[in-house]
């Protein structure tokens, strides 16, 4: 028979139920949880998401969560080799100019292509993404963030799951949620490097030299003189 809890069998659109839940008949609420697709690279959401195009579940309203890294589109940010922080210091307008492509993310998220509808073939992946944003000038990465609110199915990769930093970021709860993890032998790896930090030589002797400068100066010796000791001991 016919599925009942998901948004698809309703025929509704998702976007009228911000808060994604369905009335109990003791008049409770019962929330229908997001089901959180992950995969080790971008490469596999991709594959994923065509498989989605081929079931009765490809007008199920969905998202990908990527980085800039893969949805930036802007012509001077895309190319630089550190785009979330040139991203983040067009959105505060640091230089006095601003993003034209994050102010038309309405004008992507809201496109038809983009949207759920029973009976219409809708899955679409970071490609389709990439050429509606390029074509509406609109921004790729936060549409597909507008569209985590209405989503039953969440593609992203291992760490947007397992980094407690970026799940913040992305405002993702796993909380009652469904996640899958498709080829969870991997977990581990990725799991070590979400807590996993690098740092070069270069980075440890500026550091060396710069808490040598506040300590020399008297400036909260009793906190930076452990800290340089530390350096000291890993160059």
């Amino acid at each position: 028979g016919p599925c009942t809890e998901c948004s698809c069998a309703s025929g509704k659109d998702p976007g009228k139920d911000p808060s994604h839940t369905k009335k109990k008949e003791n008049g409770d609420r019962l929330c229908v949880p997001k089901i959180y697709f992950g995969t080790r690279t971008h490469k596999q959401i991709s594959q994923i998401s065509r498989e989605l195009k081929r079931t009765a579940y490809s007008c199920v309203p969905m998202t990908i969560l990527s980085s800039r890294d893969y949805t930036c589109i802007h012509p001077v940010v895309s190319h630089s080799s550190n785009r979330s922080e040139m991203c983040v210091e067009l959105l505060e307008g640091k230089h006095g100019k601003s993003c034209s492509f994050y102010h038309g993310v309405h004008k992507l998220s809201e496109q038809p292509a983009l949207q759920p509808a029973p009976g219409l073939s809708q899955a679409w992946d970071i490609e389709d993404l990439l050429r509606l944003g390029r074509k509406l000038r609109a921004c790729p990465y936060f549409a597909a963030r507008e569209l985590l609110v209405g989503a039953d199915i969440v593609f992203c990769p291992y760490n947007y799951l397992l980094d407690p930093q970026i799940r913040d970021s992305m405002d993702i709860n796993l909380k009652d949620q469904v996640v899958i993890l498709d080829e969870a032998h991997n977990i581990e790896d990725c799991a070590r490097e979400s807590v996993s930090y690098g740092v070069s030589e270069r980075q440890l002797r500026a550091a060396r030299e710069e808490l040598d400068f506040m300590v020399s100066n008297s400036i909260r010796q009793r906190h930076h003189e452990p800290l340089r000791a530390v350096c000291c001991s890993l160059i």
